[in-house]
């Protein structure tokens, strides 16, 4: 790229179970794009283009929500890239910068749900679901059930996965969950604030064996932004102090990789991480022993085990054991999911990504208050959606 990139205003919502508050998508957005705004310092007619984020309303409701901070004019991108959205209009963001087309773009994601799991496109017909392909693999190998959420099934089918093929076991799995739980309380952005023993995570309801309750990201509704400027308009606007600067960021999609093996946990998307991991270092000139403080995609426990080994946090198979030790939480080699995660500070589709971004911000900001990672320099974000995209990114405090 070109130009560097630096978010120097974030903002979201609190993320909260559906149809608890009485409010629309457009609501979320003013009130999270409001407050990235505000912590920039600058008005919505600095704004030169908006990507809007979203999975679950229809076309061109980017534009609707943007028109509630301002009726300017501008381009809006609607973009929709299964979980990963947030994170990829955010790189949409990086890139109209970094490629000298922009000073200033507001990058938004939100999602308002519907109560209940998530269907995840493995139901119906499978001739055209997106990702057919991937839960015929699933199929095949572990059957399919009517009972469970095929998103459940097919993580939880790539946990069993782990267990045989590692000795990887149910207890060390959970301790995602009690570690995430535990991290939430100190956050007020988070759906839920309750800390859990491991033996009440492992008896929680059992959604698709080894995953309990305890251990799945919920649907939730809310919103989150960034504010994304050059160096100029950093310097312009006096900005030095909060600019945090997007060293590298990746995005990769299913190679063939993803699908050789007829496995669960490459299916799920740990080769299309490995890879996005491995660019971001390679542009950065960084590597994850430089990283601090994490925010990654535990949409459920397994799969921030499955991250933990395609970024190079410990060999393969050795994730479980990574967790139960403690390297991954306050006092460890990194602090993973400060925030709680997707487990704990909630999931809303759309938004996921950019509520990363904006936990990473304020931890490298020393914002974080009761949650803050102590001296923490450099952070790294990892979002990914089945179908499939995995987007990596890697942050530090603006150097003026």
């Amino acid at each position: 790229m070109a130009q560097k990139a630096f978010i120097v205003g974030v903002g979201m919502t609190k993320f909260e179970k559906p149809e608890s508050r009485d409010w629309q998508y457009w609501d979320m957005v003013k009130e999270a794009g409001g407050k990235a705004l505000a912590d920039a310092g600058v008005g919505y007619d600095k704004v030169e283009q908006a990507p809007v984020g979203y999975c679950f309303q229809a076309s061109t409701a980017g534009q609707r929500a943007v028109y509630e901070l301002g009726l300017s004019g501008i381009p809006v991108y609607n973009v929709n890239n299964n979980c990963a959205t947030g994170s990829s209009a955010l790189m949409m963001a990086r890139q109209f910068v970094a490629g000298g087309l922009n000073d200033c773009v507001l990058a938004i994601g939100f999602e308002k749900m519907k109560r209940g799991s998530l269907g995840g496109g493995g139901e119906g017909d499978f001739s055209t679901s997106p990702v057919a392909r991937h839960y015929k693999i699933m199929g095949d190998a572990h059957g399919f059930s009517m009972t469970a959420p095929p998103t459940a099934q097919i993580f939880g089918n790539a946990a069993r996965e782990h267990m045989a093929r590692y000795g990887t076991t149910a207890e060390q799995i959970a301790h995602v969950g009690v570690k995430n739980h535990r991290h939430s309380v100190n956050n007020p952005y988070a759906q839920f604030q309750v800390e859990y023993s491991l033996d009440e995570v492992l008896a929680a309801k059992e959604i698709h064996s080894p995953l309990t309750r305890l251990q799945c990201s919920p649907t939730s509704d809310g919103a989150a932004a960034a504010v994304v400027v050059s160096e100029r308009f950093v310097r312009e606007h006096g900005l030095e102090e909060q600019a945090i600067e997007i060293l590298a960021q990746s995005m990769t999609t299913d190679t063939e990789e993803s699908f050789a093996s007829n496995s669960c946990i490459d299916v799920v998307g740990k080769p299309m991480s490995a890879a996005a991991g491995r660019q971001v270092f390679e542009q950065s000139g960084l590597g994850i022993e430089d990283v601090d403080v994490i925010e990654l995609h535990d949409c459920f426990s397994i799969n921030e085990i499955l991250t933990y080994e395609a970024l190079g946090m410990c060999g393969e198979g050795e994730g479980g054991k990574l967790v139960a030790e403690g390297a991954t939480t306050y006092g460890g080699r990194w602090v993973v999911n400060p925030s709680g995660g997707l487990i704990s500070k909630g999931h809303p589709l759309g938004a996921t990504g950019l509520a990363q971004a904006a936990e990473i911000s304020w931890q490298l900001r020393g914002l974080a208050d009761a949650r803050q990672v102590a001296d923490a320099k450099v952070g790294l974000t990892h979002n990914i959606g089945l179908g499939g995209a995995a987007v990596v990114g890697l942050y530090r405090r603006g150097q003026f």
